[in-house]
């Protein structure tokens, strides 16, 4: 089986793929300076808790990394205890897909791999809108390319800062105000931070949509994207596992050998 490993600044998610389904998937926090030792130990228990896997069972890995410095840890992981090269996502190594703007080393794995799950999965052009640290808008052209993009902060740094600038502001929890006008100090700041992000999103996307010329599927990921999907009038699709969709996928084209370039086919995209 395939074990696909998708390191991001607050959380690491783990998914063992089977052929072309997903048939586990556990999220860690902080696991950025890890040992490959360590990834043994806490893979070897979530295995063990589920009673259904072992390091044994895992055939191939891949990964996707945006801590520079955490994935050489990984990737000794892989050597030592599955014994092959991990299949690391970078701009120079996915088929399929090329980076068309200024300069593409800059590009985040995570965004690359986000851009083919939505390509595969829902067509293009489309729009990736992925709300974790930071809250990124990836444009997907219909060839499948990766166009460019828009990086804003994410709303838990942007509830930090204000928590932290603000000595009389409190901390509050992120979720949907009853009313948009707030009649009390947390019943604002909710508003603001809940509203402030839909309108964000909404906005973000009309002005991509109008730079772009045309009607584009709008798909969001994300730790908190959940939560504005319902109430943002742009979003499409809410996608929890994209980027271990555009990571199965990666790995496919990688051990099948496919070319780098243009993606060979796609879905169509249907808005709903």
């Amino acid at each position: 089986m395939l074990l696909a490993v998708d390191i991001g600044n607050t959380n690491t998610v783990f998914a063992m793929i089977e052929g072309t389904t997903t048939v586990g998937r556990w999220r860690a926090s902080a696991s950025v300076g890890w040992t490959a030792d360590e990834y043994a130990v806490w893979l070897s228990q979530i295995f063990r808790i589920e009673g259904a896997f072992s390091l044994d069972d895992v055939t191939d890995c891949i990964v996707c990394c945006v801590v520079p410095h955490a994935l050489h840890n990984v990737q000794t992981f892989s050597r030592r205890y599955v014994g092959k090269e991990a299949l690391v996502v970078m701009e120079t190594t996915v088929p399929g897909i090329e980076v068309l703007i200024d300069r593409p080393a800059e590009v985040g794995a995570d965004r690359l791999a986000n851009a083919v799950g939505a390509f595969v999965t829902y067509g293009g052009p489309t729009v990736v809108v992925d709300s974790g640290t930071a809250t990124n808008f990836d444009l997907i052209s219909e060839k499948g390319d990766f166009l460019g993009g828009i990086i804003a902060p994410g709303i838990h740094l942007s509830m930090q800062a204000l928590y932290n600038a603000a000595a009389r502001l409190p901390r509050v929890g992120i979720e949907r105000p009853a009313k948009v006008i707030g009649t009390n100090t947390v019943g604002a700041m909710q508003s603001g931070v809940f509203w402030g992000y839909v309108d964000l999103i909404d906005g973000m996307v009309r002005r991509i949509e109008k730079e772009y010329g045309q009607e584009l599927t709008v798909v969001a990921t994300g730790g908190v994207s959940s939560l504005f999907s319902s109430a943002a009038e742009t979003i499409d699709h809410y996608d929890a596992d994209l980027t271990i969709s555009g990571l199965k996928e990666i790995a496919r084209r990688m051990m099948e050998g496919e070319p780098l370039g243009n993606a060979p086919s796609q879905k169509t995209g249907v808005k709903g």
